[in-house]
């Protein structure tokens, strides 16, 4: 079974997404292009982890394909 690591690091993602929202909002003028780079950064890290979520089982079901046609 996979250990998982400290569960507060799953929020992170989300949490800077929330934080640049919040900082975008309260922002005026060209002060508000300094909370991009956390929503870039947010969700980047949330599009790569469920990319490669996808992959990962993509490769376990044609893993158990494979077995089953060994079989």
């Amino acid at each position: 079974m996979k250990h998982f690591g400290n569960p507060l690091l799953s929020l992170a993602a989300p949490f800077l997404i929330f934080l640049a929202i919040f900082g975008f909002l309260n922002r005026q003028g060209s002060d508000r292009l300094q909370a991009l780079p956390a929503l870039i950064v947010g969700a980047g890290l949330i599009i790569s982890g469920a990319m490669n979520r996808s992959i990962r089982r993509r490769n376990l079901l044609f893993a158990i394909r494979r077995t089953k046609h060994d079989e």
